[in-house]
């Protein structure tokens, strides 16, 4: 099993080290190898996703990824961005699926800024379309306005686009893991989100999922639009079961949903191709001001891990040892600073990972 490793910048570098670390704690054979991305990746090499990089992302059977950004990159031109980085992975390995699970430890309901019996027992799964929409979409750019409210001014544009085959594969990947998690004993529903009031492409959105839905008669359609979906998560979270959504509603509704679970340092995620490989990352950033310090959690790398080890290397036991072992650590009253509370042991990055392999 080949796992190219991809730290980044700021704290990726410590919470994938983490991550790493439980790996190597585990009864499974693994050639993992590291290389830069991101800004480090810049100022070395002078691109964020360097030809060797790439090359050995699409050569792994997964990538275990940390994050990329910091502010001194602000001023670079966009192609040479840090953030660049992890969109042309996305495009190359053809990641259109980005699972997003939002659960609510129990050790954890009172991390929360909503009231317990909100989040009590959350289990969410947001699924995000990943190479389509405003990111990708063509024309872009800048130019002196001929028209409009503004003429003779400057002006910047994104062009937000989808396609039916690309609305259709990510509806089958929705339904399908509504019904898994149907089996395990959710609800049974999927719930996508829009803006077709207003927006043609939602528009196309709704009706193409409208479509592959007959396909999947054993589960529940309904359909929200976007701004009534984000007021709904934090108003009554426990009524969904998966919520599937274009590229930039999902970028900002699954951090929305993080903040559910008391801390997005809880969050992890998986980035799907069509023949199962995957990137696995904490939905966090780099979160410059903190790296070094050694306080972030990283618990979301390390269940990020799980993730990789379930969706694309074939090892459901050991992804569930991982995640058995992260409950664990958490009930017995470990905590990283973002989300420590009275009457628990704040610890560093370090001493968390070694607590989960402890548990191992």
């Amino acid at each position: 099993m080949k796992i190219a490793v991809l730290p980044g910048d700021g704290i990726g570098v410590e919470i994938v080290a983490e991550a790493v670390k439980v790996l190597n704690a585990l009864d499974c054979r693994f050639e993992m190898e590291t290389a830069l991305v991101g800004g480090v990746a810049y100022e070395a090499l002078g691109h964020p996703l360097p030809e060797f990089t790439l090359k050995l992302a699409k050569e792994a059977d997964a990538v275990l990824f940390g994050a990329v950004g910091d502010w001194k990159y602000d001023t670079l031109e966009r192609p040479l961005r840090p953030e660049q980085a992890i969109l042309g992975l996305r495009k190359n390995l053809g990641l259109f699926a980005n699972f997003r699970p939002a659960l609510c430890f129990e050790e954890l309901v009172g991390a929360s800024s909503l009231k317990p019996d909100l989040i009590a027992g959350l289990d969410i799964l947001i699924i995000r379309e990943l190479t389509g929409d405003v990111y990708f979409g063509q024309p872009r750019g800048r130019r002196v306005s001929t028209d409009g409210h503004f003429p003779g001014t400057e002006e910047a544009y994104d062009t937000m686009r989808y396609s039916r085959p690309e609305i259709e594969r990510i509806a089958h990947v929705a339904f399908g893991a509504a019904q898994k998690r149907k089996a395990a004993g959710s609800i049974g529903r999927v719930t996508s989100v829009d803006k077709a009031n207003v927006l043609e492409t939602s528009q196309l959105w709704r009706d193409v999922v409208e479509e592959i839905g007959t396909h999947y008669p054993d589960i529940a359609l309904d359909h929200l639009y976007v701004d009534n979906a984000a007021m709904q998560l934090v108003r009554q979270p426990k009524q969904f079961d998966v919520i599937v959504t274009g590229n930039l509603f999902g970028d900002i509704l699954s951090d929305e949903a993080s903040m559910l679970t008391g801390s997005i340092g809880m969050l992890p995620s998986a980035s799907i191709n069509a023949q199962g490989q995957g990137l696995f990352e904490p939905s966090h950033g780099s979160a410059p001001d903190i790296a070094g310090k050694g306080i972030a959690n990283p618990l979301a790398t390390i269940l990020s891990a799980a993730m990789m080890l379930r969706f694309s290397l074939n090892q459901p036991e050991a992804a569930q040892r991982i995640e058995v072992a992260v409950k664990k650590v958490l009930a017995q009253g470990l905590r990283t600073a973002d989300i420590y509370s009275a009457g628990t042991m704040c610890v560093s990055t370090v001493e968390m990972g070694s607590a989960v392999v402890k548990c191992l």
